[in-house]
């Protein structure tokens, strides 16, 4: 791995931990905690997985559709496969043409 693909994953692992550390709900939560007498150790662990793109032509997006109708997508099919890893079911329509 070089080294500018090595500061971008630090950098994403900083934004990650800005976010979490700045964000206004879990601040108020940490602090509804703490008026229940406990102290927090909030320790999250994030994985980075990188896969490095194959020269092909562009993926074909799929047109994902809930059930009020077509209002998500295009999503690749490794869209659809993280969605999958996380356990968020989504509804394959026909793909879309460009």
């Amino acid at each position: 791995m070089d080294s500018r693909l090595k500061n971008l994953i630090r950098k994403l692992g900083e934004a990650i931990h800005e976010s979490v550390s700045e964000s206004e709900h879990i601040a108020g939560v940490v602090k509804d905690i703490r008026k229940q007498g406990f102290d927090v150790l909030l320790m999250l662990e994030a994985t980075i997985g990188l896969n490095e793109l194959e020269q092909q032509p562009a993926a074909v997006p799929l047109a994902l559709t809930s059930g009020d109708g077509p209002e998500a997508g295009p999503f690749t099919s490794s869209d659809v496969n993280f969605l999958r890893s996380l356990r968020i079911a989504v509804e394959e329509g026909k793909p879309e043409a460009s």
